[in-house]
């Protein structure tokens, strides 16, 4: 049984991924309807910045010297004629905390505005983007990383059901996971206890589950198929945004990831708060995730995995032979 007690981080961890995930959710349920048209992307900006201002927030109030690498900043909400969305933004956060108002919103947001040092928090306010507006997965992920490497993640993904299940407006997952101390889940919203999360078994190749992103633009779609044949697949494929995928491929649910550069974009490096949540989710759950070339992925570089060319993460059983396929369709 996880015993949240027993470190003050893993209550904060878990409770600020809570809280940030519900927040996202009412985001989204107040402003992503049927009638959004598909270039407005003011759900998410909105999403994003209170989020990103509510975890920095509450990081602040319980552990006042850490530092915070996150994806955005506020210097954009600066300018005059972005005072309506900030004002708006200030308004769902101070659904969450009240007396927030505008000015301390964009300072909140600004605590993320920090480089990596030798001990850091990571945050992904909404992964998925496309997901979010879709009404579909996406995930907030929160990670903790100490000389490179992560010891400590949480996601939060409202529209996902025990760590694996597809379910618009059900419970969501909340999961959580500790170096050395396993990979959890609990739901999102309403009350249950922590269960242990395993990786699947399968060791078949042939039936191995690969998970997908549902946006073709985030990958290398040719070259994925190629894998797909190599290594012989023939069970449908787990399309989702967000590490929401991670939730999954650790739930047992799916069994290989493939995160492979978009040819449109060779030269893109794999930011680290895309990765370091769901990277300790996987393995502490007994999966195994490494970049395309078998090395570990490397959270020493600053702001990005710059020494590692994409991701793959599995069961552990099939690592080898993805690896391989990677290798033989020269991905």
């Amino acid at each position: 049984m996880l015993d949240l007690t027993a470190n003050p981080e893993f209550q904060f961890a878990a409770e600020a991924t809570r809280q940030a995930a519900l927040l996202a959710a009412h985001v989204q349920a107040e402003m992503v309807s049927p009638t959004l048209t598909k270039d407005d992307r003011s759900p998410v900006t909105v999403a994003d910045y209170a989020v990103q201002a509510l975890v920095a927030h509450q990081l602040q109030a319980a552990f006042p010297e850490a530092s915070l690498v996150a994806e955005e900043s506020a210097g954009a909400l600066q300018d005059s004629r972005q005072r309506a969305t900030l004002e708006q933004i200030a308004g769902f956060v101070a659904a969450a905390i009240p007396g927030a108002d505008p000015e301390l919103v964009a300072a909140w947001i600004d605590l993320g505005d920090q480089q990596p040092s030798s001990r850091f928090w990571t945050l992904d306010p909404i992964d998925g983007t496309k997901g979010f507006l879709r009404r579909e997965q996406y995930a907030v992920a929160l990670a903790l990383i100490e000389d490179g490497q992560v010891q400590l993640a949480a996601l939060g993904c409202p529209n996902l059901s025990g760590g694996y299940k597809m379910e618009i407006g059900g419970p969501g997952s909340l999961l959580l996971a500790a170096r050395d101390q396993g990979t959890w889940v609990q739901p999102l919203r309403g009350k249950g206890e922590w269960q242990p999360l395993q990786v699947s078994p399968q060791a078949d190749r042939t039936r191995a589950r690969l998970l997908r992103s549902a946006e073709a633009a985030h990958t290398d779609v040719d070259a994925l198929d190629d894998i797909a044949q190599h290594l012989g697949v023939g069970a449908e494929p787990v399309r989702m945004d967000s590490q929401a995928k991670y939730a999954v491929l650790a739930a047992g649910a799916g069994e290989l990831l493939f995160r492979l550069i978009s040819p449109k974009m060779p030269k893109y490096k794999e930011k680290i708060w895309d990765q370091a949540a769901g990277a300790l989710i996987v393995e502490e759950a007994g999966g195994r995730i490494t970049d395309l070339d078998g090395k570990p992925l490397d959270f020493t570089q600053g702001r990005t995995l710059a020494k590692n060319r994409g991701v793959l993460a599995s069961n552990g059983h099939l690592h080898k032979a993805a690896l391989e396929a990677i290798r033989a369709v020269k991905a």
